[in-house]
C-alpha cells in the first residue's frame, strides 16, 4: 500500500501574510498588548510586548533601605523581647526610677512589637514594591503614635528625663526616615 504524499509546501502569499499580522494584532490588542502601555512606553518588537519588559517590575531601591529594614526589625524585636522579659528595666530606662504598677500593660505591649517585628522581618526579604511601602508606613505611624503617647504622659505626670527626651528626639528622627523611604519606594523610575 503506497502511502499518500504530503502536499507540496506552497509559498504564503503576501496578501495572506499581511491578514496574518493584522489579526496578530487585533488579538494583541484585545490582550492589552501593543502601542503605548500605561507608563507611556512604546515597545519596539512584537516580543517584548508580549513578555513584557522584565525591568519595569524592578523596584529600585533608594541607597539604604535594606540596612534601614534590618535595623527596624532588629529594634523592633529588641525592645519586644526586653519587654516581653524584663518589663521592669524597659519601663525604668524610658521613665527613669518610676515604679511600674502593673507588668501586663508592658508585657501586652511587648507582645504588639514582636508581632509588628515579625512582619518587618519578613518586609526585608521581598521585592514588593506595596509590601515594602506598607511596613515602612506602618513603622511611621508606629512611631508618631509613640511620640504622641509619651508626649501626652509627660503631660499629665510632669516627669522628665534623659531618657524621655532621647526617646522622643529618637521617635521623631525615625518617623522621618520611614516618611522618607516610604515616598523614596513610591517614586515612579525616571525614563532615560
Amino acid at each position: 500500500m503506497a502511502a499518500k504524499q504530503p502536499p507540496p509546501l506552497m509559498k504564503k502569499h503576501s496578501q495572506t501574510d499581511l491578514v496574518s499580522r493584522l489579526k496578530t494584532r487585533k488579538i494583541l490588542g484585545i490582550l492589552g498588548v501593543g502601542g503605548e502601555d500605561d507608563d507611556g512606553e512604546v515597545h519596539r518588537s512584537k516580543i517584548s510586548q508580549v513578555l513584557g519588559n522584565e525591568i519595569k517590575f524592578t523596584v529600585r531601591e533608594p541607597l539604604g533601605l535594606r540596612v534601614w529594614q534590618f535595623v527596624s526589625a532588629v529594634l523592633f524585636s529588641g525592645i519586644a523581647i526586653m519587654a516581653l522579659a524584663f518589663p521592669d528595666q524597659l519601663y525604668d530606662a524610658v521613665f527613669d526610677g518610676a515604679q511600674v504598677t502593673s507588668k501586663t500593660p508592658i508585657r501586652l505591649y511587648g507582645g504588639a512589637l514582636l508581632s509588628i517585628s515579625l512582619i518587618m522581618w519578613n518586609a526585608l526579604y521581598t521585592a514588593e514594591k506595596v509590601i515594602i511601602r506598607w511596613t515602612l508606613l506602618t513603622e511611621a505611624c508606629y512611631f508618631g503614635v509613640q511620640f504622641l503617647v509619651v508626649t501626652a504622659t509627660l503631660a499629665e505626670t510632669g516627669l522628665m528625663s534623659l531618657g524621655i527626651l532621647l526617646l522622643l528626639v529618637s521617635r521623631l528622627l525615625f518617623v522621618a526616615i520611614s516618611i522618607y523611604y516610604y515616598y523614596q519606594v513610591g517614586r515612579r523610575p525616571k525614563k532615560a
